[in-house]
């Protein structure tokens, strides 16, 4: 049985979404949990309300992950407040879709800024306490683009492919000090902002799925929270797929 009692943790992009998800899941466990996220203040002052209506403590803290300072900072904060960080969630990401041939390159740069710097930097933070405390639990959200490709998401799937090398890398580095580090590939999840698109893209992507059906944020928060918990102790560097069988390896 998971037991997160005692544990704290970090969400990127926490607010709202697969964040907010996960968020809540590893409260329900026990944790203590705070987030960053850019977005608007009330939606994360909500959060913060549902998370401390769970039982726990929950902090906001306004932060880009693109700022390495800021990224130091918000995990000094976390350890202020909690006294400790046990669990990083890099989950903080954006899409900017477009063919190779028409991707501008500042698209190409503010994905893999966002998506893969973001993880480093919020990672190279949290490693310190981490080491000082000989224990960790590090999840870094990939997807099921990083593993296959897909057109139209060249700086996506690039940025998520990435995040699984430096998963596997962060991995082997700090695995002697009892941290792990794993990566959760979502295939197509129903989110706020994927629920309006096109009705043929809907249709591809559950044709391309055995389960035939479309992955929840809780599908992916139960999975983030089963390897933070010490039931995934002996887990580390690994990919683990929630995609319905989207892609199978």
């Amino acid at each position: 049985m998971i037991d997160l009692t005692g544990r704290t943790a970090l969400v990127t992009g926490g607010a709202r979404g697969i964040g907010k998800a996960i968020g809540l899941n590893l409260a329900r466990e026990g944790a203590d949990v705070a987030f960053v996220d850019v977005g608007r203040p009330e939606v994360a002052e909500a959060t913060v309300a549902e998370i401390q209506g769970l039982g726990r403590r929950a902090l906001y803290i306004p932060a880009d992950v693109t700022d390495p300072d800021a990224c130091v900072a918000a995990v000094a904060a976390v350890v202020e407040a909690f006294g400790k960080l046990d669990i990083l969630v890099n989950n903080a990401g954006i899409t900017r879709d477009d063919l190779i041939m028409r991707m501008s390159v500042e698209n190409w740069k503010k994905v893999l800024e966002v998506n893969l710097f973001g993880a480093f930097y919020m990672t190279k933070a949290a490693i310190r306490p981490m080491l000082k405390a000989r224990y960790g639990r590090i999840v870094n959200m990939a997807s099921v683009s990083g593993q296959m490709g897909q057109a139209g998401q060249a700086n996506y799937s690039a940025s998520k492919a990435g995040l699984i090398a430096l998963t596997k890398t962060t991995a082997r580095e700090i695995g002697s000090r009892h941290i792990t580090c794993n990566a959760v590939a979502p295939g197509f999840v129903m989110t706020e902002l994927t629920k309006d698109m096109n009705p043929e893209i809907l249709d591809y992507f559950l044709k391309m799925t055995p389960l035939a059906r479309f992955g929840t944020t809780d599908d992916v928060a139960n999975a983030v929270t089963f390897l933070v918990s010490e039931e995934a102790s002996y887990i580390t560097g690994q990919v683990l797929a929630v995609d319905g069988g989207m892609v199978m390896q």
